[in-house]
């Protein structure tokens, strides 16, 4: 996935209100930008971190710079936009990244959850042998510890939810699974945040038990774009 635009860099002042920081840009001046990130974004937040903004379609909209990226380390850039992942996954199942995903025919975006009021990302149907799949995507950002990646980043009662409506449906019949959009490329493994989250990861390990697939996929991200490049294990061990 490429960006629309070239990106713009700056420096992060603050991040504030879930969905605004305040940058400096090269030339000095300072301006608030559109965070398409509602996480805690652990890790990828500190004041002095160099980012990169994406100036919007529409010249009008109210923050004319989005940002998409966030250098945490020297040379270790995360895309913190995470909007992006659902696109990002999609590239990655139209290349056969995840083989147990492959072969099906017909991909569909946003479809409802049987028997709640939720939607999940995709349902893949049309397999000549195996059942629909209803698969669910989550963005990991952050949380990082030595080349481990963690989710969540906060607590978060909606994440386990939709772990819990993943293991419903296999009790159901269907064939359910859940894919880590990874987007840094200096983590080697996902694990469930036990330290942050113990419930959300003692869902995610009954869920798998009850039968939910677990995939992680890893992105190169550069200024010029944001690509899932390498499949990564999905470690459950608590930590």
């Amino acid at each position: 996935m490429r960006f629309e635009a070239p990106l713009i860099r700056g420096t992060l002042v603050r991040r504030y209100k879930r969905f605004l920081a305040d940058v400096v840009l090269e030339d000095g001046t300072q301006t608030t930008v559109h965070c398409p990130n509602t996480g805690s974004m652990l890790g990828c937040r500190t004041p002095g971190s160099t980012v990169w903004l994406l100036p919007a379609s529409n010249p009008a909209r109210k923050y004319p710079l989005g940002w998409e990226l966030v250098e945490v380390e020297p040379a270790v850039l995360v895309g913190i936009n995470t909007g992006r992942s659902n696109a990002l996954v999609a590239e990655a199942l139209e290349r056969g990244m995840i083989p147990e995903l492959a072969a099906y025919a017909g991909v569909r975006r946003e479809v409802k959850v049987p028997g709640t009021r939720s939607r999940i990302d995709f349902l893949l149907s049309g397999h000549p042998r195996d059942p629909d799949c209803y698969l669910e995507v989550k963005n990991v950002t952050a949380a990082v510890s030595g080349d481990n990646a963690f989710f969540p980043d906060a607590v978060s009662t909606r994440a386990a939810r939709h772990v819990n409506e993943l293991a419903a449906l296999v009790s159901g019949g269907h064939r359910s699974a859940m894919c880590f959009c990874v987007q840094r490329a200096d983590v080697n493994s996902v694990r469930p945040a036990d330290g942050i989250d113990p419930a959300y990861g003692k869902a995610l390990r009954r869920a798998v038990s009850d039968g939910v697939e677990v995939y992680a996929l890893r992105a190169q991200v550069g200024t010029a774009g944001v690509r899932l490049e390498q499949r990564i294990p999905v470690e459950l061990g608590a930590n």
